[in-house]
Order: structure tokens, then sequence, then C-alpha cells
């Protein structure tokens, strides 16, 4: 649990690197920070790589495609609703999870569980309203509650590759798969994958090297470890991140509303983590 904790604080970087990135596109801004990813990622999956594992290399390449679906969704509700709307409805991802795992996966939850993600997602809530969710027409935030469920899909297809593939080379195939569906987008789109200002290019490469291979090496390592469920709660610990990074690096002020959201967050995750899930 503690390297996926470690992980989801390196995630906090994401979203200022993603605002220093401009003016490269959201599509052009995934594909980079893939790209700058791979050849490490690649190299250590190349060393962890084991025979027979192809079923396992399936999984991971879904998760890719998940992983893609998610941060196109995403992007798109950006531009029908609030950035604090759509971060608000992304955060739903663990309740999908902990849905389709007791209704598909079989997996039996206990009531300290269910506790725990009702802190959480009240926290990813008031943390939303701090930033002044508000509904909006309704297609923005509909495309950011898919982008929830792709999200928590990512996340429960990649914890399946892991009970076969080690860390390095699961996260290598998610990224090959990331790499060239970014690419293929991209293009079909005729977005320009140059003609950016140097600090683009530095948050770009900070995106692949910090966020891309150490947060999610990590977290992809720990969620072998960690039942998925407790995995996609922790991972609720980004949000909380975002405003700590803020207030340290940017000087931006922690509102009372944004703190009672933390204590909310953190708190869900200690009463999870508290109470693993039993298979029947």
């Amino acid at each position: 649990m503690t390297a996926v904790l470690a992980g989801a604080v390196l995630l906090g970087f994401a979203a200022m690197l993603v605002r220093w990135s401009a003016p490269a596109s959201p599509l052009i801004i995934g594909f980079y920070r893939m790209a700058f990813a791979l050849p490490l990622v690649a190299w250590m999956g190349w060393r962890a790589r084991r025979p027979g594992q192809g079923a396992a290399r399936g999984w991971a390449l879904l998760a890719g495609l998940c992983f893609i679906a998610d941060l196109w969704l995403w992007h798109t509700s950006l531009e029908f609703t609030s950035a604090a709307n759509s971060t608000l409805l992304v955060g739903l991802a663990p309740l999908w999870v902990a849905a389709i795992s007791v209704l598909w996966l079989g997996t039996r939850l206990r009531r300290r569980f269910w506790l725990g993600l009702a802190f959480a997602l009240a926290g990813g809530l008031v943390l939303g309203l701090a930033k002044g969710a508000r509904w909006g027409t309704g297609r923005g935030e509909l495309l950011a509650a898919l982008a929830s469920l792709a999200y928590a899909c990512f996340t429960l297809t990649l914890g399946r590759a892991r009970r076969e593939l080690a860390a390095p080379e699961a996260l290598a195939w998610v990224v090959l798969c990331c790499t060239a569906g970014f690419a293929l987008l991209a293009g079909a789109r005729g977005e320009a994958f140059h003609g950016f200002p140097p600090q683009a290019w530095l948050s770009l490469a900070a995106l692949g090297l910090v966020v891309q291979v150490a947060a999610w090496w990590l977290i992809t390592w720990g969620l072998g470890h960690v039942s998925t469920n407790l995995g996609a709660v922790t991972l609720m610990v980004q949000p909380v991140a975002t405003v700590g990074l803020g207030w340290v690096l940017l000087g931006e002020a922690v509102r009372p509303l944004q703190g009672a959201g933390i204590l909310l967050v953190l708190a869900g995750i200690a009463l999870s983590a508290l109470s693993p899930p039993a298979r029947t």
C-alpha cells in the first residue's frame, strides 16, 4: 500500500505539468507523456520478462486501451464542463471498481471498507466543491463519469495483469499501447507534434519520467500486493497531493473546505486499509 500511496502523491504533479505543457493539446500531451517514458520502461520490462505470459500481456494491453479511453474522455469533458466538475466525477472510479468487484468478480467487501469508500468519496466531493464544482449542461459531466468508468476498468485490468506479470513488464505493455494509441488519435485529428516552447518540452519530459515512469511503476508494483479495491481508494490521495503541492510549490492557499476534504479522504483510505476484502 505504501508504494501505491507514494505513486499517487507523485501523480499530484500531473496537473501542474499538464498546465505548463501548453500549448500542446491533450492528445499530444498524452503521446509525449508515454513516448518519453517508453525507452526506460521498455528496457525495464525486457529485463523483467518471463516466458509463457501471453494472457497476462493481453490484460496489460487492455489496460492500456482503458487508460487511453480515460484520458481522452476526461480531456474531452473539459470542453463542455469545468475542470472542478470533471475532476470530481472522475473521482468516482473507486466506486465503479467496488461495484464491478462485487457484482461481476464475486468479491465480498466488509462494512468498514464501504464506510472508508464513503469517507473518501465525500472528501473528493468536498474538494470538488472547494474548487467550484457545479452542475453544468450534463454533456461534460456524462463524459467525465464515463472517464471514471474507464479508469476503473484500467485499474481492474492492470491488477489482473499483475497477478502474473512483473510490474516493469506490465507497465511497459501499457505504455507501448498508449504511445501507439495516442499517436494514431493525434495524427488522425491533424494535431501538431512540434513547435512548442522549451518550458512545454521540459514539462512533457517530466510527465513521462516523473508521472509515467516513477509514479506508475510504484502504483503498478503496489497493485500486485494489495487488493484492487484498496488500490483504487488509495489513488484518491492524488487530488490531496495536488492541493499540497500547489501550496508548497506555487504558494496556493489551502482553504478550510479543502482541509476538511483532505481529512475525509485520508480517513477513508485509513478505514479501507484496515478492512481488506474477503473472497467468497
